[in-house]
């Protein structure tokens, strides 16, 4: 046993101290490393367009193009052409010598880099449609074959294509306020996307002889002009996704005349297109909020797919304030839909799917659609379009009002709830990403995870919403410990472009989706983080953020400074491992001018001389072998069973980043100490979390046992 009286131990700290202060002037002076040094450096300098407070200046601005198109699909050639008129509105105070346009479909162009960046070895064995997409005899003949770039007169407007890219050389500089036309017809090969990969394309049934269209990237589109990049016209490499304007489209579609087409923007022409029964039917839809209502049955799309029409129709649409256009045709789609209330608002939720989808799509696509739009509405904004369609695309991509996603049941219609759990998962993301990016419109090729990762947080409480047993795959904290943990040599921060992170997933939607649920659970809570994250949401609908947009509202909506939390999960790679490296246990004795510190040297937590008119003190060394500062969340257990949690702040490591000393007192005997015992700050190492370890508890036990 050892004695310490309060005055001697006060002035061993006080000598201590002072001892480190001095050592601590004769060393080399340092920069600020502290995890807690605010993110002046990185972020950029505030603006009257971008304030300090995370919110648009007064003369934030952004440029505005409207699309007028003619399209035309050849479903006998798979192909698409099209004529289109853009008009481009400089909103910007800057005069512009020349214009961007993307041209995405040339990454599958014959002559495409995208190919020559890839490495790869020859692998001992592959399946034969992975060897013919590997190694085609024929290279396919994709990318924009551009046919003529006009001004209004007729006249040829000169241009340089690069690539992906393609710069229209203006005559006269473009001066702020003004609007500048132009004409661009072109055509081009669709790929088919289940063979050869692709975000957009067409399937292929030979069964029935049929193809299903996703279509999208399909129009040369302009690029984003702003005060943050200039010009985004980074190549598209085919993985980091897109930077796009807000603007209004007129859109007519032609296809055969047997199609069913679902589509970006208001359908101008209902009556055209479709039959007396299913407008019927859509009008009952209108009005129908519990259940979807088929428009078009799986019997009339199966018989319809027998037969090939040689006549053709034109769909024609109107989208408002979108910054895409895409849309999905077939003459094998089912259609079903059904109402959504948003706050009074009628929102409408619709599927088109083969026959081969049902009935795993008619049980659960639409359903999964108006879930995710009441949702998000709930934590974002009321969804502002008037539809949201989830397409049988077997793939997982996203665009203003339409997505396409994958999932199948067995030929017999069973499914398992694997497939079902991930068509649904799948389809609440992509129905998801109209909220991120497609309204809060940020820079997709440049920093990935501000889409991707806020939608897959958001998708959690969706699902959860659908069902709450929903087995979550991201964003729980101990789901990305494995990632975390890896090797380090292939791991990137998150404020990483897409194109250079080793595992895209878990960088760009894993650890993002994560660190946001973390915010909210565990640092920030509930009410705090849901009002910063709304207040984000709203004020960046219909513009484009940047992460430092995101990082100053969040702190400047909620009161939490969390510049230590974004310096640490988004832009390093450091780990969470937080441990006990050791108890000391202390009892009372109280006399008339003194306390003394009586110390218990026997091991464990349990104490030999038990003083019951006391408390028990216990000394506990917290150390941090991981980078990551976090709070520490430690559960005590009594003797008597009972339990009792303590959370110390983050900022516990602002003066000593590898390990901290605390004093609990407590009126009852402690058993055990384990830190974070729910697994909620993604700790890479929990063999070190609990005291005594596991085998000292083991050894307890087993001396009890030979004492009974």
């Amino acid at each position: 046993m050892k004695k310490i009286s309060l005055l001697l131990f006060s002035v061993f700290f006080v000598a201590t101290s002072l001892f480190s202060q001095e050592k601590q002037i004769t060393k080399q002076g340092h920069t600020n490393q502290n995890k807690f040094k605010q993110l002046k450096d990185e972020l950029a300098t505030p603006n009257s367009q971008r304030t300090a407070s995370g919110a648009p200046g007064k003369n934030y601005t952004q440029q505005k193009v409207d699309y007028a198109m003619d399209i035309v699909l050849d479903d006998d050639k798979q192909r698409i052409s099209g004529n289109e008129i853009i008009t481009y509105h400089n909103n910007s105070a800057d005069e512009l010598a020349y214009l961007w346009v993307q041209l995405d479909q040339n990454m599958r162009a014959a002559d495409s880099k995208t190919p020559d960046i890839q490495s790869g070895k020859i692998p001992k064995k592959l399946s034969k449609s992975r060897f013919n997409r590997n190694f085609p005899e024929t290279p396919f003949d994709g990318g924009f074959k551009i046919m003529s770039v006009k001004n209004m007169n007729g006249s040829d407007l000169s241009h340089t294509i690069n690539q992906t890219m393609m710069r229209i050389n203006l005559a006269k500089p473009l001066a702020s306020g003004e609007t500048f036309k132009f004409k661009i017809k072109w055509w081009y090969n669709i790929n088919n996307h289940r063979t050869d990969g692709g975000r957009s394309g067409f399937e292929h049934f030979p069964e029935d002889g049929n193809n299903n269209y996703v279509i999208a990237q399909f129009y040369p589109r302009m690029c984003v002009y702003d005060n943050v990049e200039g010009w985004q016209n980074d190549q598209f490499w085919g993985r980091s996704e897109f930077a796009l304007e807000f603007g209004d489209f007129t859109v007519n579609i032609t296809t055969p005349d047997d199609h069913m087409l679902g589509a970006t923007g208001v359908l101008q022409n209902p009556k055209d297109v479709f039959s007396k029964t299913e407008l019927k039917r859509i009008e009952k839809a209108r009005k129908t909020f519990d259940n979807p209502v088929i428009i078009r049955t799986q019997e009339e799309a199966t018989e319809i797919e027998k037969s090939r029409s040689t006549k053709t129709k034109t769909w024609k649409f109107v989208a408002k304030n979108v910054r895409d256009y895409a849309f999905a045709t077939s003459r094998k789609f089912i259609f079903d839909a059904m109402a959504v209330n948003i706050n009074g608002k009628t929102v409408m939720a619709e599927s088109l799917y083969s026959k081969e989808a049902n009935p795993l799509y008619g049980d659960h696509s639409t359903r999964a659609v108006a879930q995710t739009l009441k949702t998000y509405s709930k934590y974002t904004f009321d969804y502002p379009y008037h539809k949201a369609i989830s397409v049988d695309g077997q793939m997982g991509m996203e665009y203003p009002q339409i997505c396409f996603n994958p999932g199948r049941p067995n030929p017999d219609g069973t499914y398992s709830d694997r497939v079902k759990y991930r068509m649904i998962k799948v389809t609440i993301h992509e129905v998801g990403h109209n909220f991120f990016p497609m309204i809060v419109n940020s820079d997709e090729r440049q920093w990935t995870w501000m889409d991707e990762g806020l939608n897959s947080y958001m998708e959690m409480l969706a699902e959860l919403d659908y069902d709450k047993d929903f087995p979550i795959v991201r964003g729980y904290p101990k789901n990305i410990v494995k990632y975390m943990s890896g090797d380090q040599s292939r791991i990137a921060p998150i404020m990483t472009k897409g194109d250079n992170v080793y595992e895209f997933g878990n960088n760009a939607y894993g650890k993002p989706a994560t660190a946001l649920w973390i915010l909210r659970e565990t640092i920030m809570g509930k009410e705090l983080f849901d009002h910063a994250f709304k207040t984000y949401s709203q004020r960046w609908m219909f513009k484009h953020p940047t992460p430092a947009d995101f990082f100053r509202t969040m702190e400047d909506a909620s009161g939490v400074d969390l510049d230590w939390f974004w310096r640490g999960w988004f832009y390093t790679t450091d780990v969470t491992d937080i441990g006990i490296k050791g108890v000391k246990k202390y009892q009372t004795n109280v006399s008339d001018d003194s306390v003394e510190f009586v110390e218990d040297t026997s091991g464990g937590l349990s104490f030999t001389n038990k003083n019951t008119d006391s408390k028990f003190h216990y000394e506990i060394t917290y150390n941090k072998p991981g980078g990551l500062v976090m709070p520490i969340i430690v559960e005590f257990t009594y003797k008597d069973g009972t339990k009792e949690r303590k959370t110390y702040p983050a900022q516990i490591w602002r003066y000593n980043d590898t390990e901290v000393t605390k004093v609990f007192s407590s009126t009852k005997e402690i058993t055990n100490i384990t830190i974070d015992p729910d697994l909620e700050t993604a700790d890479v190492d929990t063999s070190n979390n609990s005291f005594p370890r596991e085998k000292e508890n083991k050894f307890e036990k087993f001396k009890n046992k030979i004492k009974g």
